[in-house]
């Protein structure tokens, strides 16, 4: 019966669902995952380059659809890959004056042999001449730390380049393999099916957490998965079963120290909203989810 309340309180908040999921809706550089990145930097999809100038940098800043910018990816002196949106700038010094600079717009390094935990992300950052930026650290850092990248003004030129073992390419084509797959639109029928779950979604639990929740369910109703955190990026399965009613369902994600338990009701008049009751620890709290549609 408290579970039950749950979902009727979670569900009085659904309309917020459909306004956070409109603000982190992901787009073409998000698409761009760490094995992507490094199918992309073995491929015909990229330039590797010792000098990046601006000229480079706006000859190949429509490449992702929908985004501005030129997308640079990155493999780090740590041996890591990165992927960099940038943009090339320039910064007043007086009413008369300025110095070129690189504008960083967002940047990410993923863990090594991930898929999309993160190890360093920023954005809004500007490059200055002779600065450098250590993409395994996340930290624009002096030369003696050495860095992944630098900026560099010499007379009227300006580029950026890697440093050490870093090696730089820019990415003149998109991969086809990084435009998500048009998911089947969900008609629910006179009869509430259990594939109906099927699908990606946008989940919050108790406003403390969020990511992504993809569900397969089988013939048998059983349901497998896999929780990716918004905070990191870091994969988690997910397991459980399709209950009574069939728009009912019961799954888990497993963390590294807990097991989270969620039971949910899927809405049976669009399939496009999930909402019900978590619990962790002995604690129980909502949550509410909204079908991704691609």
């Amino acid at each position: 019966m408290a579970s039950y309340r749950v979902f009727l309180r979670v569900v009085l908040s659904v309309f917020v669902v459909l306004l956070l999921a409109a603000r982190s809706r992901a787009d073409a550089f998000d698409d761009y995952t760490n094995p992507l990145l490094v199918k992309a930097a073995t491929g015909d999809a990229v330039k590797e380059m010792k000098q990046v100038t601006p000229d480079d940098l706006l000859n190949n800043d429509r490449v992702l659809k929908g985004v501005d910018g030129a997308m640079l990816i990155v493999k780090t002196n740590g041996g890591r890959n990165a992927k960099l949106l940038v943009h090339p700038a320039a910064q007043k010094t007086d009413a008369a004056h300025s110095v070129p600079t690189l504008l960083i717009d967002r940047y990410v390094t993923y863990k090594e042999g991930e898929e999309r935990t993160l190890l360093a992300t920023g954005k809004n950052l500007a490059l200055f001449p002779g600065f450098r930026i250590s993409l395994d650290m996340g930290q624009v850092v002096p030369e003696s730390l050495g860095g992944d990248l630098r900026f560099v003004v010499d007379g009227d030129k300006s580029f950026v380049e890697p440093v050490g073992k870093a090696r730089l390419f820019v990415l003149t084509k998109a991969l086809p393999e990084a435009t998500p797959k048009k998911t089947e639109k969900v008609v629910i029928g006179e009869k509430f099916q259990p594939r109906y779950f099927n699908g990606k979604y946008k989940l919050s639990d108790d406003g403390r957490r969020s990511g992504e929740l993809v569900l397969k369910v089988d013939d048998d109703g059983g349901v497998t998965g896999a929780y990716y955190s918004d905070k990191d990026g870091q994969k988690y399965e997910v397991r459980g079963k399709v209950g009574t009613p069939d728009y009912s369902i019961q799954f888990t994600v497993q963390f590294p120290r807990a097991e989270q338990s969620f039971q949910g009701w899927l809405f049976t008049g669009d399939g496009k909203h999930m909402a019900g009751s978590s619990r962790m620890n002995e604690r129980e709290a909502g949550f509410y989810a909204t079908r991704v549609e691609e």
